[in-house]
């Protein structure tokens, strides 16, 4: 079965391109690439990625992102918790906790079901 939360990783954060994937190409004697892309856990960026994108970031599934960013410029914050819940559903993920009322230090629980 193939998982959601294992793939490429993206850069670590300390560069200011941090949705660049971690490329680090290795050679061998003959100039050969033999490995590159870093694999490893992608739950978190999985996360972060879908809050960030606005619906028509994904070419491939248009309809797909929270848009955090003008979400938070609105009153509501239920509406924006209930928009949460479904963006991540659309990709699989069940959310188990979602602290959302302080906006300077909120969390996020979830999971791939």
């Amino acid at each position: 079965m193939k998982r959601k939360d294992y793939g490429i990783q993206y850069a670590d954060g300390t560069t200011e391109n941090v949705f660049m994937l971690n490329v680090d190409v290795k050679r061998d004697s003959q100039g050969k690439i033999t490995s590159g892309l870093t694999l490893g856990p992608t739950l978190e960026q999985n996360m972060a990625s879908l809050l960030v994108a606005v619906p028509g970031d994904l070419k491939l599934n248009l309809d797909v992102g929270v848009g955090l960013s003008s979400e938070l410029l609105g009153e509501d914050l239920l509406e924006c918790r209930h928009n949460i819940k479904e963006q991540f559903a659309k990709d699989g993920l069940v959310v188990k906790h979602l602290d959302l009322y302080n906006l300077n230090n909120f969390s996020i629980d979830a999971e791939y079901e």
